[in-house]
């Protein structure tokens, strides 16, 4: 891919946009695993979990790129990312069960293991939005994970601030699994030679992932309100 190409700026940019507010999560999760350290360790932990995570976030994403090109699963992938995306707008995530580490090699496993298993659901994100390029995938986590990492508190103020950030992240998410299901290599002719039903896809996933959403917060909202 062209680094002088608006394809690779796009596909960059929205691997990027995907990690920061699917990931802020998970930033949480480090910063608990380490207070309990004493404060010279702290910062070690921090640094070798976030090292450690992002070489295991790097491996699933690149197997889950080659997974990918298996025929179906592009399919697949989508539909689960249409989910993902949704919860992203609805659900309210807790740390109060999360365990800090006592010692410095507890609190690194910690942090690499907790991010592993929390950062599923972005390490499918990231393998869709690069279209196939391992590439592409290492660049953005190089670029995406040390800014949520060091970032965090900025970037959850921001996210309570303006709430919209997280309706565009959904959006992005929706966006990107709309592109995975038109790309299924038996669908692709399709979708190449009908590029309106393309387009149509696009935006009823996008808007129907928003609206969905929306509705759904509104309802707990009302519940909650009314209990």
């Amino acid at each position: 891919m062209d680094v002088f190409s608006a394809q690779f700026w796009s596909v960059l940019l929205t691997i990027i946009v995907t990690d920061l507010v699917l990931a802020g999560d998970n930033a949480i999760v480090i910063g608990l695993a380490a207070r309990n350290l004493p404060r010279e360790n702290q910062k070690k932990a921090i640094v070798l979990g976030t090292c450690g995570a992002i070489v295991v976030r790097s491996v699933l994403t690149l197997v889950v790129v080659w997974l990918l090109r298996i025929p179906g699963l592009l399919l697949v992938g989508g539909l689960l990312l249409i989910r993902i995306a949704y919860k992203l707008l609805v659900e309210e995530k807790g740390h109060d069960n999360m365990k800090s580490g006592d010692s410095l090699l507890a609190a690194i496993k910690t942090i690499i293991v907790a991010d592993a298993v929390m950062g599923l659901d972005n390490v499918l994100a990231v393998a869709g939005a690069a279209h196939g390029s391992f590439f592409m995938v290492v660049l953005g986590l190089l670029i995406s994970v040390p800014i949520v990492v060091w970032g965090s508190t900025i970037i959850l103020k921001w996210i309570e601030r303006f709430p919209a950030i997280i309706y565009i992240g959904a959006g992005v998410l929706a966006w990107t699994s709309s592109k995975m299901i038109a790309e299924e290599p038996f669908l692709k002719s399709f979708f190449e030679e009908y590029i309106f039903i393309k387009w149509a896809l696009e935006l009823v996933i996008v808007l129907g992932v928003l609206f969905a959403g929306r509705m759904k917060k509104r309802k707990s909202a009302k519940e909650l309100g009314s209990s």
